[in-house]
């Protein structure tokens, strides 16, 4: 079955390889980026099949405006991608507030803007997916990445509320949460000014492993774009989608920590009732 597509951050990265394979197999994209000529290499294969609409996630009337444009041209959207977004490395006390601001204003209210936009279109129409990329990095944490974190837990909160809200329109949304994967996230990594205080604690180890390229990354983003399509022929559509051994073992840890120190607290919980 043909669908029509709206991806977000699609000029490199899993955006631009779900452009191209879904072109490829014959389904329409409206695909969105930052920096202008990235797909022209595919706007001259595909021709009207893709659209190409640039567009800052900051810009939240921008976010309609290019949604509507691509209702207004292809017709429909059967499929929405919420991909773009970057990190933010360093201390809390090392970030600036300024940078927080783009970080919270980028992978999150982007991210919550844009499914807003989307869905009085997907319910006029009967239906529809929203993929909504986060990361492994909404279930557990890392040292360094605390508004990196605050984004993507905050958009798994939103997303699990909507997904009630509008699942009797026949409105299905996942969350996919990918583990480190080879794509251009580090080279997009945002590193805050670092200082003497945080030196020799977790967050300095992390700064100098990324320096020093000492992570082993194993995560294919061929095979993970590959799964992100397929997991929209699912139904009815799962919660998360986790991808990367890493992913699944860190998630799988962090989950069984937290549900033994919920039952730890069993008796306390209870007995704080009237």
């Amino acid at each position: 079955m043909t669908r029509t597509w709206f991806i977000t951050g699609a000029s490199a990265g899993f955006g631009r390889l779900l452009t191209e394979k879904l072109l490829a197999r014959g389904d329409k994209v409206a695909a969105t980026l930052r920096k202008d000529g990235a797909l022209d290499d595919l706007k001259r294969d595909h021709g009207d099949r893709l659209l190409v609409v640039s567009l800052d996630l900051t810009d939240t009337d921008a976010i309609y405006r290019a949604v509507k444009a691509a209702h207004d041209t292809m017709g429909r959207i059967d499929v929405v991608v919420s991909n773009a977004g970057y990190g933010l490395f360093g201390a809390a006390e090392e970030l600036d507030s300024a940078a927080i601001r783009k970080q919270i204003d980028t992978n999150l209210i982007g991210s919550i803007e844009l499914i807003r936009a989307v869905l009085p279109l997907l319910r006029s129409q009967g239906g529809g997916r929203i993929l909504q990329v986060s990361s492994e990095g909404g279930q557990i944490a890392y040292p360094g990445f605390s508004a990196y974190h605050a984004t993507k837990w905050g958009i798994e909160g939103f997303v699990e509320a909507v997904r009630q809200e509008v699942a009797s329109f026949g409105i299905e949304l996942t969350l996919v949460e990918p583990g480190p994967t080879r794509t251009n996230f580090g080279a997009g990594l945002v590193l805050a000014e670092p200082t003497e205080t945080y030196e020799q604690t977790p967050t300095g180890e992390l700064r100098r492993a990324f320096m020093a390229g000492e992570f082993s990354i194993k995560g294919d983003p061929d095979k993970m774009t590959d799964a992100m399509i397929d997991v929209v022929d699912v139904s009815p559509a799962p919660r998360r989608l986790t991808l990367g051994a890493g992913a699944y073992s860190s998630i799988s840890k962090a989950l069984e920590e937290r549900q033994a120190e919920l039952e730890a607290q069993k008796d306390i919980a209870i007995a704080s009732d009237s």
